[in-house]
């Protein structure tokens, strides 16, 4: 298992920028249900700018690329690329995989799975893609990775990520393309007590529950947004968004989402399907 060291800039915690489900196109007019990607991207892109929080690394929770084209996730890199930190990504179900490697890793985004963040913390990236279908499934591999870098670092506090949401949203369109095989992640969870939080994409949404003890995230995409709890499918009226974890020493995460202004990025409401 490749592992990175990211250091602890700040003594008391770590802070982690979360972009997710930029469904990104070689062309620059790319629109999904009505919203630019490229434009609503670089919008959040700009947004991070003017927050100026500080933050030690990204993570790109997969949905990259619309169009599974080498550009498209270029023009993710280039986006970055304004910032300095490191970035880690994972596919997700819109990815496809050998275009994506072709370009990632870079320089500044990173291929490993384990990362061990200052000196209380440790991240794991898991792939929880099945190709040519929008649900997930972690296969065997992944929980015995899982398991084994936990096993490897108990005294580290844990953060999971993954594309696809391991419970229920309350969405039954959505819920059908979750993690399918979800009891085998938290079959390994449950027996590791330092795990803290899983962090996901997918569901183009706030989502913040406590599921066996453990924080369940997920954080509205840089393009569309899903509506909650919509049994059918539905769009979503909120802006474009991106989300700020900060993991504390003690095993605490501070997190919160932050959104675009304005009513540029306005989907059709409409659509029954995408």
């Amino acid at each position: 298992m490749q592992t990175y060291s990211l250091p602890q800039t700040n003594p008391e915690s770590v802070v982690l920028l979360q972009i997710t489900d930029t469904h990104l196109f070689a062309n620059g007019s790319g629109s999904l249900l009505g919203v630019a990607t490229k434009d609503s991207f670089h919008a959040v892109l700009n947004g991070v700018d003017a927050a100026a929080r500080h933050f030690d690394a990204i993570v790109a929770t997969g949905d990259i690329s619309q169009d599974h084209t080498p550009y498209s996730y270029q023009r993710f890199a280039d986006g970055i690329s304004r910032w300095s930190q490191p970035c880690f990504w994972l596919p997700g179900n819109h990815d496809f995989q050998p275009t994506m490697q072709s370009i990632l890793p870079s320089e500044q985004i990173k291929p490993q799975q384990q990362v061990l963040v200052g000196d209380h913390w440790q991240m794991i990236l898991l792939d929880s893609q099945v190709q040519g279908v929008p649900h997930g499934e972690l296969s065997a591999a992944q929980l015995v990775l899982l398991d084994a870098a936990l096993a490897h670092y108990p005294d580290r506090h844990a953060l999971i990520l993954l594309h696809h949401h391991p419970l229920e949203a309350g969405s039954a369109w959505l819920d059908q393309h979750q993690l399918h095989n979800n009891s085998g992640l938290w079959k390994v969870i449950d027996d590791h007590p330092q795990v803290k939080a899983v962090l996901c994409g997918h569901i183009h949404q706030d989502l913040d529950r406590t599921y066996h003890g453990v924080r369940v995230l997920a954080t509205p995409s840089t393009c569309i947004q899903f509506m909650p709890d919509s049994d059918d499918f539905a769009l979503d009226h909120n802006n474009p968004g991106w989300r700020y974890l900060e993991l504390i020493n003690d095993g605490q995460i501070i997190t919160s989402v932050h959104r675009i202004s304005g009513d540029q990025f306005k989907p059709k409401l409409d659509a029954e399907g995408y």
